[in-house]
């Protein structure tokens, strides 16, 4: 199997092709602290793509509560109890030795779900991926059980098989997700037929429907399952990343041809969002622009994660960790760079907290980034998760976006709310 360089996880992998990488690279991040699971987003892409009859199961953008639930139901808990079965005790990070362009979180030791499928041989012979179709009733009902706090006796470490959470210690958190358009995706390795392919121009993961014959094997192959099968037309389906938007050709969204974000993205409530596209060099890295509010996000800061990046398949969805989670859960969830992301995001420099405010502040997705910067206007103690005691500074800055073209797009002042309601109304009101 050829061997494919993956900066994830710091070292090179096994994938069932040769290394290859588009211009350009559809990318998002998703901040964790803010999601309220409103299901705005899940409503829009449902009813933009998915609402003809054969797809009442797919779900191509959801939001799910972790630790428990998912859609299919416990979809990360099997699969790596899989991968932990293949390689037991093997599944861990060498976080001592980083790199920031290389191994920007260490080095992954254990095995991915490329290397794995080697070891774990079925029925069928060895697959090229490693993975498992879900069963219907895993596919019925998302978000099935997953707010209620009753269940069994918590088990410290334990995150797997109940769909409920435990009487005591309750914390949960909301997971928004959408196909991570991989860069080493496992549905494209998975394929016999060659039907699934990345695109050159941005990276996006799209089934040639003419080609594909039904046989599931990018379903099974998908780690994130955000592949699915469609009974009445024997073929499957996943996310297109809303693609005649970011090429900017739809031309009553596009008129002057700048590209701008999915649907799911452009509607979210609680503005948890943030999308755009990342220059690839002629060696799959990155091409280095701390303009770029995504590039910026993961690459330089590093404040934003990939999602279970262990699984090997680079995927292109980031997240900013939730603060409050145990740590234990995020580091298998995140990655080694939980603790770093973490500390930045409950402290934010001047320059992060410029960023954090382009999140779904503009349709168009955004190229470039400035900042103006303005006085000083507040010291504000900061108690980290920690325990550190901190002090933030507070700017009165105004940061810039840009789109594909260079034009300004939009422009957000960092100012501190305050408001004072009226002495001579309501004067009884607390």
């Amino acid at each position: 199997m050829p061997q494919v360089y993956n900066w994830q996880l710091g070292r090179e992998m096994s994938y069932p092709y040769e290394e290859r990488h588009p211009k350009w690279q559809f990318a998002f991040v998703f901040n964790t602290n803010r999601c309220i699971a409103c299901q705005t987003c899940t409503m829009a892409c449902k009813s933009t793509w998915t609402f003809s009859r054969g797809q009442e199961y797919m779900w191509w953008n959801n939001v799910e509560t972790k630790p428990y639930g998912g859609y299919p139901r416990n979809w990360d808990s099997k699969l790596l109890g899989m991968l932990e079965s293949v390689n037991p005790g093997g599944q861990t990070w060498n976080a001592s030795e980083k790199d920031a362009d290389a191994k920007p979180y260490g080095e992954f030791q254990g095995q991915t779900i490329f290397e794995a499928a080697a070891k774990r041989v079925g029925p069928e012979g060895p697959q090229a991926v490693m993975g498992y179709l879900p069963s219907e009733a895993e596919w019925r009902t998302p978000n099935m059980y997953e707010d209620s706090a009753t269940g069994g006796k918590w088990e410290s470490g334990k995150f797997n098989g109940s769909t409920q959470l435990p009487e005591h210690r309750v914390w949960f958190f909301y997971l928004a997700r959408i196909c991570n358009h991989c860069t080493y995706p496992g549905c494209l390795g998975a394929c016999p037929r060659q039907a699934i392919y990345k695109r050159p121009e941005d990276g996006i993961v799209l089934i040639d429907q003419t080609r594909c014959r039904g046989y599931r094997k990018c379903v099974e192959g998908c780690p994130y399952k955000k592949v699915m099968y469609r009974g009445n037309t024997h073929t499957s389906e996943k996310c297109v990343g809303c693609y005649p938007r970011i090429e900017g050709s739809d031309p009553e969204l596009c008129p002057d041809g700048a590209p701008i974000e999915t649907r799911c993205m452009s509607v979210c409530v609680g503005k948890i969002r943030l999308q755009g596209l990342v220059e690839v060099g002629e060696d799959g890295r990155w091409t280095d622009n701390p303009e770029n509010p995504l590039n910026f996000l993961i690459r330089e800061r590093q404040v934003a994660l990939p999602l279970y990046p262990q699984f090997g398949t680079e995927p292109n969805g980031y997240y900013i960790p939730p603060r409050w989670v145990p740590r234990g859960y995020l580091y298998q969830m995140f990655g080694p760079g939980v603790d770093q992301a973490i500390e930045q995001y409950s402290c934010p420099d001047r320059e992060l907290l410029a960023v954090l405010q382009l999140f779904r502040a503009q349709r168009q997705i955004l190229f470039k980034f400035k900042i103006e910067k303005g006085p000083k206007v507040a010291e504000i103690p900061v108690r980290l998760p920690s325990g550190e005691e901190r002090v933030q500074e507070l700017f009165n800055d105004t940061v810039i976006g840009f789109n594909k073209f260079g034009k300004e797009v939009v422009r957000v002042t960092i100012d501190e709310p305050v408001f004072e309601r009226p002495k001579e109304k309501h004067a009884n009101s607390i």
